[in-house]
């Protein structure tokens, strides 16, 4: 089973992680931030992903560290999982309609980090929640699990919609590119042998 645990204590967060690609979408977050459970409950439901976490942040503050540390920690679970990433399909993207948004995302499992962030997120907060960390979040994610990721909105104006169509549609795009191609099940799909 792909699956990865991960432990990161900092003098800003505490958090335990723990992800299994193979799942069935079950979930349970406790992040102190209810924006950002939400969030992750989206994201593990639409790509299928087990996913429990939990975070003691210093939400006093803000929620910056704890958003950007759940990105790093769900990145290196992503990598840890995977391991030599033999048999994946590698790419994966799709178009998705959340009511009036219309968000496109893009993955390429390279071994190369990128983020081509294109979504205009009107609000400056959903919530209580700094509408800037979800570009925070995904750096963070790419950072750690060195892919290629493109979000883009091609339509919308509800923040809200705009924030839970990438969580969504960044699952469904991770979900193609992470399934495993029985036919090529013991290559590496590239033409390097490695990622």
């Amino acid at each position: 089973m792909r699956a990865a645990s991960v432990n990161r204590k900092t003098a800003e967060t505490d958090i335990s992680l723990i992800l299994a690609i193979d799942g069935k979408g079950e979930s349970k977050i406790n992040t102190g931030c209810g924006f950002l459970d939400h969030m992750l409950t989206l994201f593990a439901k639409h790509g299928r992903f087990d996913l429990e976490v939990t975070c003691k942040g210093d939400t006093q503050v803000d929620f910056h560290h704890t958003a950007e540390d759940i990105g790093i920690c769900l990145g290196q679970a992503f990598e840890t999982a995977l391991a030599d990433k033999k048999g994946i399909i590698r790419y994966g993207d799709i178009i998705l309609p959340m009511d009036e948004a219309l968000i496109l995302a893009a993955v390429d499992i390279s071994g190369r980090s990128y983020l081509g962030y294109g979504l205009n997120i009107p609000a400056e907060k959903i919530g209580e929640f700094d509408s800037e960390l979800v570009e925070e979040f995904f750096l963070a994610f790419v950072r750690n699990f060195p892919v290629s990721l493109h979000i883009k909105q091609l339509e919308g104006k509800n923040s809200h919609h705009i924030a839970e169509g990438a969580f969504k549609a960044v699952a469904r795009a991770l979900a193609k590119a992470t399934a495993v191609d029985k036919e090529f099940a013991d290559e590496i799909p590239s033409t390097k042998g490695v990622i």
